[in-house]
């Protein structure tokens, strides 16, 4: 009878304080748990091969073997022997503490929970117990993981329900520890076989829907992976809302495998002939994995030609197995042929290092003829037997099991294939091909060589980086407390000068010192330089970290999107000690230079203020503009007025150059990408920068104006699209407001021309127009606590102030919003209050930015001739017309200088 389990009474809180940091040391590390409880296994040897990528980007690696999770493996509790001797010596064995001192967690309580309540559908008795051994468990992972200062952990095969006491102490540690810690994802857990497909036959786990299993979970600290797409689609429908689960195929090292100086011997010391055909058989000798099959294989080949067949694997797994097999040959004749060869070392190099210790996988393909995995047909999952072939340059042959096609069948890899839906041993036409292939020399060259080719393209150990860049992106420094995110599409004209300008930046007493920001370049589809001179740069200035990162979808919305995302996700990663620390996300622009305090600036006006956004000072330089007085004028009659604005209401973060804090940006779901329709197609809508930005300010935080960080404009935003400034559709028109291509040079655009006196003026109406409703109302409209500030009151005039609030309430009650917040939800009712405020508008800034800002343009012609009485009414129809887009013609879209 399973004695009672009595939980430990302390809360997971307290086993995150405990013991906090000690033990640790400088390195970060990485945490791996296997569910497989082996020494060596599939499972094990992808955990190494991932977790090499960790070990090149400085973590300690560290991996429990799993023994005091699986009941059936005869390992429960037993201590760590030999067993490091066939990992890596950069892998350090580890196990939780203290897990035998949990009462009532024991190998016969695991058994039975998996017995009884998981295959029986009883037990139902056995869940308090299997609760509270859990709650403790749990503890003990967090007290372990605290000690050693886990920043990253790797679930192998964590689904499985041998064990749901272990999985859910797993799911619970996690929760609380990346909690405490404010950690994002730093769960990578991978699921090598799911019930569906590892011994379905004896429903070992139940059946569909699992409703007894621990399902995953939807956490904001894990990110699942599976090996390919159908194991994707098997998880979603059993658990349809999950969000984050990526493919993540099984990975082999591309060397065709050659007999030299260490394995020509293999043959010899097996007694294998050298002329001899040999088939290899990488395997568990257990009955699912049929090696019955190969002696049957070798028996109808042994009239054809002098054939072996050797089997590596582990003799002892299975007594009753083995001593089978050897019957089966003698019965059929061919005992001779059959090399019962023991365990060999895993096929990676760096897996199990095989000089001095026998021989390896690959030192047996380098003598194969042929690699055969006639396997049952629904107990595989991936079959890395047939990936260690490609990958070694050598012929394969297969069952068709459950998931061949979905694995490599589908992609096109060639192999004779026994088909089980009629036969349950090979057929005379299987022998034949099989035959075929070993014999004809060039066949089988050809095959193994385009196999290998395929296999380098779709499996080869270098996609390892590349899957993990995109689902766990490289790990940040401690220090780092800024990323300035940088999207860029063809910019290799002007890239050198500006990551010049990033890289040159001063504090209060010198260089900005590199290890406090770093940079996140976008690539978004660039077909020029700009990648190169990236990577060129990042090598030539090795003190600054710089990161390039892709993204595909057209847009420097997604881009920069993808950078902060980026940037967020890796900062909380930066440890323990850096979490109590604000962090950063920056936005610059590809074409414009910023100054060499702009970073520091900004920098030190965030930790001051404790905003949420910091907003740059923008600026063009004169020099461009010396033969252009009237354009000019026109401009900085713009910039005087964002000041004074900007200087009271904080403004709103413009791409050219702001900071956020990463808590804030995450709050409210960072940077959205919104789709309008152009010519029939979806494409981004410009401003995110500026929704973002009012979705903070409506989430109750403050925006922070800082004059001195200041950003320097590139003309060529005037220069090249001077038509459309004056026009006021510089962006587009009719509310279709998107990024133009504005580095096309016109040979023929004189660029020293200036502006006529009727185009100047034309060009400040739109350029006020767009800025008066944006930075004088849309501020007090998001926030109108605003209006009882002493300086806004001031400048508005306590008149002005008043009836500004009171009509702002009006129109939010009128047009039945809770908030303005949704992106252009603010436009109608910026645009109405506008029109009826607009003389007193223009007197204020003329009283606080100069007289020569002058008076409200023209109204539009519709609204000239209605009646004063009635203006508000039409003003509403005007604004709100969702037709015609004339509203956002009269106002302009996206800005003009």
């Amino acid at each position: 009878m399973l004695s009672p389990v009595v939980a430990e009474r302390v809360s997971f809180e307290e086993a995150a304080r405990s013991d906090s940091g000690q033990g640790a040391d400088s390195m970060t590390v990485l945490w791996g748990v296997s569910f497989d409880a082996t020494p060596i296994s599939g499972v094990v040897v992808e955990f190494v091969k991932t977790a090499l990528a960790f070990r090149d980007q400085g973590y300690r690696v560290h991996l429990d073997l799993g023994y005091d999770i699986k009941a059936d493996k005869n390992s429960f509790f037993r201590p760590y022997t030999d067993e490091a001797a066939l990992l890596p010596d950069w892998v350090r064995l580890d196990r939780i503490d203290g897990i035998g001192e949990i009462p009532g967690y024991d190998q016969s309580f695991v058994a039975a929970v998996l017995h009884e309540y998981i295959q029986d559908g009883l037990g139902e008795q056995l869940l308090p117990r299997v609760d509270a051994v859990a709650e403790a468990l749990g503890q003990r992972i967090v007290e372990h993981w605290q000690r050693l200062d886990v920043s990253f952990v790797m679930v192998e095969n964590g689904t499985l329900p041998e064990n749901i006491v272990y999985t859910k102490a797993l799911y619970r540690a996690i929760e609380h520890y990346g909690r405490w810690n404010k950690l994002g994802r730093f769960v990578l857990w991978r699921d090598h076989d799911l019930m569906w497909q590892s011994e379905p036959g004896i429903k070992k786990y139940g059946d569909f829907p699992y409703s007894r299993t621990v399902a995953p979970v939807n956490s904001p600290h894990i990110y699942y992976v599976v090996p390919h797409e159908e194991a994707r689609r098997k998880t979603l429908e059993w658990v349809p809302g999950l969000e984050k689960i990526g493919v993540f195929p099984n990975s082999f090292t591309h060397v065709p495998a050659v007999v030299d100086q260490y394995n020509a011997g293999f043959r010899r010391e097996h007694g294998i002939p050298e002329d001899a055909v040999l088939i290899a058989r990488c395997t568990r000798i257990i009955p699912p994995k049929r090696i019955d099959r190969d002696i049957h294989l070798v028996a109808k080949l042994a009239d054809l030609a002098d054939v072996y067949l050797f089997v590596a694997g582990d003799t002892s797994e299975s007594p009753e197995e083995h001593a089978k097999l050897i019957r089966l040959a003698e019965t059929l004749g061919v005992r001779d042929r059959v090399v019962f060869g023991g365990w060999l070392a895993p096929h990676e190099a760096h897996v199990g290092c095989p000089s001095g210790r026998g021989y390896s996988v690959r030192d047996l393909l380098a003598h194969a003829n042929v690699m055969s995995f006639l396997t049952s047909y629904d107990y595989e999952s991936f079959g890395n037997p047939i990936g260690e072939a490609i990958a070694s340059r050598v012929p394969y042959i297969t069952s068709r099991y459950a998931l061949y096609d979905t694995v490599y069948g589908d992609k096109g890899f060639r192999a004779p294939i026994m088909e089980l839906s009629t036969n349950d041993l090979p057929t005379q036409s299987f022998v034949d091909s099989v035959a075929e292939l070993v014999l004809d020399e060039q066949a089988s060259e050809e095959t193994a060589e385009f196999n290998y080719r395929l296999g380098k393209d779709q499996f080869d150990t270098s996609r390892v980086d590349e899957v993990l860049a995109e689902l766990l992106p490289a790990p940040m420094d401690e220090r780092t407390r800024l990323s300035v995110v940088l999207p860029v599409y063809n910019e290799a004209e002007n890239l050198p000068a500006v990551l010049s300008s990033l890289h040159e930046q001063r504090g209060a007493h010198g260089p900005l010192d590199k290890t406090l920001y770093e940079i996140v370049l976008v690539d978004n589809n660039s077909t020029d330089d700009t990648v190169k001179i990236a990577h060129r740069f990042a090598a030539d200035h090795p003190d600054l970290a710089i990161h390039v990162v892709p993204e595909h979808e057209q847009g420097v919305a997604c881009a920069r999107k993808k950078g902060m995302d980026f940037a967020s996700v890796r900062s909380r990663r930066r440890g323990r000690r850096a979490a109590e620390e604000r962090f950063y996300l920056v936005s610059a622009d590809a074409d414009c230079q910023v100054d060499e305090y702009w970073l520091w600036e900004l920098f030190t006006a965030m930790e001051s203020s404790k905003a949420a956004i910091g907003v740059c000072n923008y600026y063009y330089a004169a020099e461009h503009f010396t033969h252009r007085p009237r354009l000019w004028t026109a401009i900085q009659r713009t910039l005087r007025c964002r000041a004074v604005t900007f200087g009271l209401f904080g403004g709103f973060p413009d791409g050219k150059g702001f900071a956020v804090d990463r808590d804030a940006y995450e709050k409210v779901c960072g940077i959205e990408i919104v789709y309008q329709l152009q010519d029939g197609c979806f494409v981004n809508h410009l401003s995110d920068d500026w929704d973002f930005g009012i979705r903070v300010r409506n989430s109750g935080e403050d925006i922070t104006y800082v004059p001195t960080s200041r950003v320097q404009i590139n003309p060529r935003r005037v220069n090249h699209a001077i038509d459309e400034v004056i026009t006021g559709r510089a962006y587009g028109s009719d509310g279709i407001i998107v990024m133009r291509d504005i580095r096309v040079q016109d040979p023929t655009l004189d660029r020293e021309k200036d502006l006529t006196e009727d185009e100047a003026q034309q060009a400040w109406d739109f350029s006020v127009k767009d800025f008066t409703p944006k930075n004088t109302i849309l501020p007090v409209l998001l926030t109108p606590s605003l209006l009882d500030n002493d300086a806004v009151i001031q400048f508005f005039g306590p008149s002005l102030a008043h009836r500004l609030g009171h009509r702002i309430s009006q129109i939010k009650d009128e047009m039945r919003l809770i908030d303005f917040a949704a992106i252009h939800s603010y436009k109608t009712p910026s645009y109405r209050l506008y029109f009826e405020f607009a003389d007193e508008l223009f007197a204020r800034l003329r009283a606080t930015v100069g007289e020569d800002i002058g008076y409200p343009p023209p109204l539009p012609a519709c609204l000239r001739e209605v009646p004063p009485e009635r203006l508000s009414e039409f003003v509403r129809h005007f604004c709100e017309d969702r037709e015609s887009g004339e509203a956002h013609n009269y106002f302009g879209n996206g800005g003009v200088f």
